[in-house]
């Protein structure tokens, strides 16, 4: 299977629904897929990517501390299909062992751990969405592209 690298742009939450977010970046490409999350992993994802440390590990920080513990590391994030409206992923661990995952989950033990985040080309043909380039400020883009979606748009 063919898989494109991705950034995490942030997360947001929708108005007026009150949905967190999460908008990834096909790396060397146009495509952008949004995710919409629970509010914690929006939480843990906004945490990893502001560089909150906080006082007593949240579930994320928890597992890389256990992956850490048992010398097992994150080869890479799959974020594989989208099915009847729910998003599927795998954690990849070294070794060959592969768990399946809630996107959300995977992305942010990824940005917690440094491990690669990758769509498969069938996600991205299924949910990517090409946003013009109208500026370089990524946050401008995110509002315009959340001014236009809904979380309907992807039911499908």
């Amino acid at each position: 299977m063919n898989y494109h690298a991705l950034d995490v742009i942030g997360v947001r939450v929708e108005i007026p629904s009150n949905q967190p977010i999460v908008l990834l970046r096909e790396i060397g490409g146009v495509r952008y897929l949004p995710i919409w999350i629970g509010a914690v992993e929006a939480t843990a994802i906004a945490f990893a990517q502001q560089g909150v440390t906080p006082p007593r590990p949240l579930t994320h920080d928890l597992m890389k501390d256990v992956l850490g513990a048992l010398q097992v590391s994150i080869d890479s994030i799959h974020l594989t299909e989208l099915k009847e409206g729910i998003f599927y992923s795998l954690i990849n661990l070294k070794g060959g062992v592969t768990i399946s995952s809630r996107p959300s989950d995977a992305i942010a033990l990824a940005l917690r751990t440094g491990a690669p985040i990758l769509a498969s080309e069938a996600l991205l043909g299924d949910a990517g969405i090409e946003i013009p380039e109208q500026s370089d400020d990524e946050v401008e883009k995110f509002k315009e592209f959340l001014d236009q979606v809904t979380p309907e748009d992807f039911a499908g």
